[in-house]
């Protein structure tokens, strides 16, 4: 490719995992003028993540960027549109992970921190950042679906309108949580499925402030499943020794992002190419 602007592509808790192997594919596939910001919470794992991509292809740029901070996406935002003037391809991928024997009343203020309100503002900060023919993809999962939450509860995700709507019903999830209401109001013991469900109203709720002018500017807005991935925590979990690894489970998310858009798959949660239902058929 020639006479192009150089693509600039951002990638969320990239340290390990699927954002390293994000980061990874999309270093191999874009070219030695383009840049992939790898970042995450911690600089010693930033920097060690940076040594150890590709010397080929677009150059890799490690930065410390925590979601969980109010401040950090605006933050980053800025310094990128400085640089280069807009950005091409952003994964939100920065996760806090649960085990098992996590109590989710200890957990909830920094879980959806991270992965709820961390990723509103990082829709707020970057979707506007987002140049001609780019990608705006949220990694969430086939949880992030209303087929998976009590029928009282949908219309908390399946009405909100925006960022802010989806935020006061996150902040009251976890309130639920932590002041042991939640069961007495139907929501699900297992913390990933409002987070993923929210994650994806989310996108949902931006999509339909922005569509019509992200379709006309070819940009896409969805969210992404990668499908079960064999990683320590996933193990916790499910028996995932037959389950795709990271650079696997990275592919069909790195050809979404690279590959021409399917205008079906704006605004949806999008598995192996296929948009999945947001509530349960009628």
């Amino acid at each position: 490719m020639t006479n192009r602007t150089p693509r600039v592509a951002l990638v969320t808790g990239a340290t390990q995992g699927l954002g390293l192997a994000l980061v990874e594919g999309l270093a191999r596939r874009l070219d030695a003028a383009d840049t992939v910001y790898l970042t995450g919470r911690d600089a010693g794992r930033v920097a060690d993540a940076v040594a150890g991509m590709p010397r080929t292809g677009a150059r890799v740029r490690g930065e410390l960027f925590d979601v969980a901070d109010p401040a950090a996406a605006a933050r980053l935002a800025d310094v990128i549109a400085e640089r280069h003037g807009g950005v091409d391809v952003v994964f939100g991928n920065a996760v806090m992970r649960v085990g098992p024997d996590d109590d989710p009343r200890a957990v909830m203020d920094e879980y959806t921190q991270v992965n709820n309100f961390g990723t509103t503002r990082l829709m707020r900060a970057f979707a506007p950042l987002v140049r001609d023919g780019g990608r705006f993809l949220v990694v969430a999962s086939s949880l992030g679906t209303l087929h998976h939450l009590a029928p009282v509860l949908h219309g908390r995700f399946d009405r909100a309108a925006s960022l802010d709507e989806v935020d006061k019903q996150v902040a009251a999830w976890r309130d639920a949580v932590q002041d042991g209401s939640a069961a007495a109001g139907a929501w699900p013991a297992f913390v990933n499925i409002p987070s993923k469900i929210a994650q994806v109203a989310a996108v949902r709720a931006l999509a339909g402030e922005r569509r019509a002018e992200d379709l006309r500017r070819g940009i896409l807005l969805a969210a992404v499943c990668p499908g079960m991935i064999n990683t320590p925590t996933s193990g916790l979990w499910w028996d995932v020794s037959g389950a795709a690894t990271p650079a696997e489970a990275a592919v069909p998310l790195l050809d979404l992002a690279l590959n021409p858009i399917d205008p079906a798959h704006y605004g949806e949660l999008v598995r192996y190419g296929r948009a999945l239902p947001w509530r349960p058929a009628a």
